[in-house]
């Protein structure tokens, strides 16, 4: 019994240290893990400048959808690997719907190695 009691010592000792150092290690940092394809693509794009069409920047003057509705799409948006073009090279093309209150907005991504430029919006008012 006394060396079980031993053992678990032991055990929550150097769990415990290995613990503080991944705080130590990882805490000032912006460390993130997406495990998800969706969540990983979205923040691949994200991370790269960001460019808009002419023929986005028309949509954006003439609808009520402004780059704040564009940003949130990209955060908490639902890409359609089915429609996209993952498999393209240089650049791979991406189709990213809408969630919430942006639900009746479609975005179409092409992103490239430094670049991500959103080649339309598509809004259907269909699905209010």
């Amino acid at each position: 019994m006394y060396d079980m009691k031993r053992r678990f010592a032991l055990y929550g000792f150097g769990f415990a240290i290995g613990i503080i150092l991944v705080f130590f290690f990882l805490g000032g940092k912006n460390a993130s893990c997406n495990w998800f394809p969706n969540d990983r693509m979205l923040k691949i794009i994200r991370s790269k400048h960001i460019n808009y069409s002419n023929e986005t920047l028309k949509t954006l003057d003439l609808s009520e959808i402004d780059s704040l509705d564009i940003k949130e799409i990209l955060v908490n948006g639902d890409i359609d690997f089915a429609k996209s073009q993952t498999k393209n090279d240089p650049c791979r093309n991406y189709i990213i719907n809408g969630t919430d209150k942006q639900k009746d907005i479609v975005l179409s991504v092409e992103i490239c190695d430094s670049i991500a430029i959103i080649e339309y919006i598509k809004i259907d008012a269909n699905d209010n």
